[in-house]
């Protein structure tokens, strides 16, 4: 949080000013901003490529709580005190971008340790249809090459293009005229030689225009608690993490005009959608033949009256479950109500206490006769409406 300057819309805006056909978002460690990104570039005639810039562990289990140092600690040893390292990942296609939400959830889940790591076994699970680098200077490559482990650098390069694919995995270099950046391009251009993977340029972007640098400082001195005056803050070094032109992106690489080529190969590669539905996203409870979910919710709710009060069902029951099924089907929820039921019903059956109700949903007279709760709500003077209200 508080890493990043450039919000979306403005970001497109200023890459379709440029002419720019494609923009990656890669967020660390998530991709909470992919479907926005998404929408707001495809409007925009620009191609969305979703990424993440992954935190991964420096060691073999993303459950293991351990700091692993390469060296000696330092500056040039991993990020995160030896806690995690970085690297890049772009989904290929829709398939691939299922899989880096689903590794950034179990990232989430089991894999936090000041940060959410991914680790090996999750690439090795989920890794159709990713595309992944060797990363920035956080990276576990780079880190390597700054400590002069070459050799372990491009071991570690061979296990990520085994899992990825050797068509899928690439050397990435970048230079926002920072000296942690420059001391290790030769080593990433040999690298890359050593194991026929392609370079490719990116551009670490922070913020979308130049003068934003400053604006971006404050922002980090807000995430860490310090002040600018505070020479021990957080900062970047220079005003290099905008978004650039082509023209100064080649520049930039004029004596590597490959890895430019590639980074636009990899945008021309890349192709994910999303699902756009209008309709309601609600839980689907399979029905006997010949009904559908508000058919057959009727018929339980009816039932569970008849069982509730088997001496006859009282005027004001009927009418306020009529009025509650009139209600729950007309916003879409007899699924939900039937899926609830089902498993309240097997807790039940297993022994396993659920309680009375509670909550707002303790209100309906649905819920009561279905046996998700067993208050009845007209008796203890319960409103429905605090659950469920036509007017919302």
């Amino acid at each position: 949080m508080l890493d990043g300057a450039a919000r979306i819309v403005p970001l497109l805006d200023r890459a379709g000013e440029l002419g720019q056909t494609a923009l990656a978002i890669t967020d660390h460690g998530y991709a909470f901003g992919a479907y926005e990104f998404w929408s707001a570039a495809r409007k925009r005639g620009i191609k969305p490529i979703i990424g993440v810039e992954a935190y991964l562990t420096p060691g073999t289990a993303r459950r293991d709580r351990s700091r692993v140092l390469f060296g000696d600690g330092g500056d040039d040893d991993v990020s995160g005190g030896g806690a995690y390292t970085h690297m890049t990942l772009w989904a290929k296609n829709t398939a691939g971008m299922h899989n880096l939400f689903r590794m950034a959830s179990f990232a989430s889940m089991d894999g936090f340790f000041f940060k959410p790591r991914m680790d090996r076994e999750l690439f090795e699970q989920y890794s159709a249809g990713i595309m992944g680098t060797t990363g920035c200077p956080s990276g576990e490559v780079q880190t390597r090459l700054r400590l002069g482990q070459y050799a372990k650098a491009v071991q570690v390069a061979g296990e990520y293009q085994d899992i990825l694919g050797r068509e899928n995995y690439f050397v990435e270099v970048m230079d926002h005229g920072i000296n942690i950046e420059r001391r290790v391009l030769s080593d990433l251009i040999q690298l890359s030689k050593d194991i026929g993977a392609p370079l490719v340029a990116t551009n670490d972007l922070h913020y979308t225009h130049q003068e934003d640098a400053a604006s971006h400082e404050a922002l980090l001195c807000v995430q860490v608690g310090k002040t600018l005056d505070d020479p021990s803050r957080f900062k970047f070094d220079g005003d290099g993490y905008y978004l650039k032109t082509a023209a100064e992106m080649r520049e930039i690489w004029r004596d590597l005009p490959e890895a430019c080529d590639t980074t636009l190969a990899i945008a021309e590669a890349c192709e994910v959608e999303f699902t756009e539905d209008e309709g309601r996203y609600m839980p689907r409870f399979d029905v006997p033949a010949g009904e559908d979910e508000t058919s057959w919710f009727v018929k339980e709710v009816e039932r569970g009256l008849v069982s509730r009060f088997p001496s006859g069902i009282p005027q004001d029951v009927r009418r306020q479950a009529e009025y509650e099924t009139g209600v729950i089907v007309g916003k879409g929820y007899a699924g939900y109500y039937l899926v609830v039921a089902d498993f309240i019903s097997w807790a039940k059956s297993e022994g396993i206490r659920v309680g009375p109700g509670r909550g707002s949903g303790a209100g309906s007279m649905a819920a009561y006769a279905l046996g998700i709760t067993e208050l009845d709500p007209l008796k203890h003077g319960l409103i429905f409406e605090r659950f469920l209200n036509p007017e919302r």
